[in-house]
């Protein structure tokens, strides 16, 4: 399955991609366990979108306030209320990573998320579908969950992840998935 066929094949999922380069945020993706999820349903044979529980927005913008992206959120929550918009900011998020310096862009933040399966962007520049996939698309799709390197160098981050696992339960909504790194 090409992911970016997959993607562009979907107009649901097109019209989110859309609103948010609408927006005119500086570095902004539709990214994580959004685009994670909707490949795992739609290799499971079910709705991309079906099981969704957020709308991940990242962008990066050291100018904007957090007050004002909170603004963003909840405006998007009140013209499309069919879906949960997280709006995140990447220049505050590195605080969420233990040890972990600031992020330097959007890019930068993803490529240090938990899990390699859930380092995945995409955005609409110029009417085009880019993708952000820094370890490309083998565990995403094989449905396997391992660590980034960033997680993999420091305890107290994996830790994190190991505790995220617990708390995501994910394999009773994708039985086939293979967590390791626990």
């Amino acid at each position: 399955m090409d992911l970016e066929r997959l993607f562009t094949s979907d107009e649901e999922l097109m019209a989110i991609l859309s609103t948010i380069a609408d927006l005119g945020l500086k570095d902004a993706w539709l990214a994580a366990g959004t685009l994670r999820n909707y490949v795992w349903n739609s290799l499971s044979g079910k709705n991309g979108l079906e099981e969704m529980s957020d709308v991940d927005v990242v962008f990066f913008d050291p100018e904007l306030s957090y007050e004002a992206s909170c603004q963003i959120e909840r405006d998007l929550q009140k013209r499309f209320p069919n879906y949960q918009w997280e709006l995140k900011n990447q220049v505050y998020m590195h605080i969420h990573s233990p040890n972990t310096l600031p992020y330097t862009s959007a890019c930068d933040a993803v490529s240090k998320y938990p899990e390699r399966c859930t380092a995945i962007a995409a955005r609409l520049k110029e009417d085009k579908l880019e993708l952000f996939l820094p370890y490309g698309d083998e565990d995403i799709m094989n449905f396997i969950v391992r660590t980034t390197p960033h997680f993999t160098e420091n305890s107290a981050r994996m830790e994190t992840y190991r505790k995220r696992q617990q708390k995501k339960d994910w394999r009773n909504k994708w039985k086939n998935l293979q967590i390791m790194d626990i």
